[in-house]
């Protein structure tokens, strides 16, 4: 196929004249009513460019990958009132492929399903359908009319964990996911290699609980709604003299918070978006920083194209050297975080970014 992988920083640019010119003439964005919302649409219902949205399960405010996927088919409503963006809800895995063929009966223009479950039902229905874009968050789907979005957050993830090694006070942290797919383990793989390396550079002996990386195999809730074994996962690990927690769970995260609230010296360490400014204000002063994936600019970039009518396939793949994933502030934690530490972060990070240091993970998306 003629998909190429693409940085974010270039398609960006790529549009950029466009974009100017679609700000210039476009309308306001939402007020703080969000007067463009209604139900699960976003922006004007008579609009020519109808960009649709299918959720994995737990739902469409999960502060996690779901929210931040829809937040880039706002930002594309924002900066363009040509284009219309509705969402279907999936409850559960039996929704994808209704929800993907019943997006496709409405029209749209392109309909993008976020998550890596639903791979094989993209897959499935884009085939059935060579003549309407699709696009993929997380996964990698090769289609000719499918525009796949994937983000190496081991990357991101690496320097996390470096960071909770550098901030434990009890030398022990844990990881966990929600369900055991390439999307999950990624961030887990990276967390522990960041551990291993800040024992390396500092002779320490941080131990990880949660995730063994050789074997593959760790601990998980099994779904992306039961807060209460994320909360129940999460105290298991505090018991152990985990100070610092890394859910990988999209909102199952929030029982895992929930449990950190109820201790004394644990931190959190969220994952896709940055944690601080997505999690209910109650959670910021845990929050020592966020392994981020930056799915909303890169959902936009999809739309956007779709809608200048270019290439119907194409594979994005988010990395620290193109912005596609990073690691957040601190935030309320900034002073507890010595100066040293930081600058051993960002050291690391232009190592990975120069090739100085690869990041292993078999979820990792393959390069080229």
């Amino acid at each position: 196929m003629g998909a190429t992988k693409t940085s974010l920083k270039t398609i960006l640019a790529g549009s950029a004249a466009a974009s100017i010119a679609l700000l210039s003439a476009c309308g306001e964005a939402p007020d703080e009513n969000g007067s463009k919302s209604s139900g699960n649409t976003y922006g004007d219902s008579e609009a020519s460019f109808k960009a649709c949205m299918v959720t994995d399960s737990g739902g469409i405010d999960d502060r996690s990958f779901n929210e931040s996927g829809w937040n880039g088919f706002k930002e594309a409503v924002d900066n363009n009132d040509d284009i219309v963006a509705t969402y279907r809800q999936s409850d559960s895995s039996a929704d994808f492929e209704p929800n993907l063929r019943g997006a496709t009966n409405d029209e749209c223009d392109i309909v993008i399903g976020v998550g890596g479950l639903m791979t094989d039902q993209v897959t499935e229905v884009a085939e059935a359908n060579p003549d309407q874009r699709y696009g993929i968050v997380d996964a990698h789907v090769d289609a000719d009319n499918v525009f796949s979005m994937e983000f190496n957050a081991a990357q991101s993830s690496f320097l996390a964990g470096y960071a909770a090694a550098g901030t434990s006070e009890t030398e022990t942290v844990a990881t966990w996911g929600g369900v055991k797919i390439p999307p999950v383990t990624i961030f887990m793989d990276g967390f522990v290699e960041g551990v291993e390396q800040y024992n390396a550079d500092n002779d320490a002996d941080v131990d990880v609980l949660g995730w063994d990386p050789e074997d593959q195999e760790g601990s998980f809730t099994g779904d992306f709604e039961d807060t209460g074994a994320g909360k129940s996962l999460t105290e298991n690990f505090i018991a152990q003299g985990a100070d610092v927690i890394h859910p990988v769970a999209g909102p199952v995260g929030l029982g895992g918070a929930a449990a950190i609230q109820e201790s004394d010296g644990v931190t959190m360490v969220w994952v896709d978006s940055d944690g601080y400014e997505s999690l209910p204000e109650e959670n910021q002063e845990y929050l020592l920083t966020s392994s981020m994936k930056n799915i909303a600019p890169a959902v936009e970039v999809a739309i956007q194209n779709a809608y200048d009518e270019g290439d119907m396939g194409g594979r994005y793949v988010g990395t620290l050297e193109n912005e596609g994933v990073s690691l957040a502030p601190f935030h309320d934690f900034d002073d507890d975080v010595s100066d040293e530490l930081k600058e051993e972060i960002e050291a690391l990070k232009q190592q990975i970014i120069d090739g100085d240091i690869t990041v292993e993970s078999p979820a990792a998306p393959a390069e080229g």
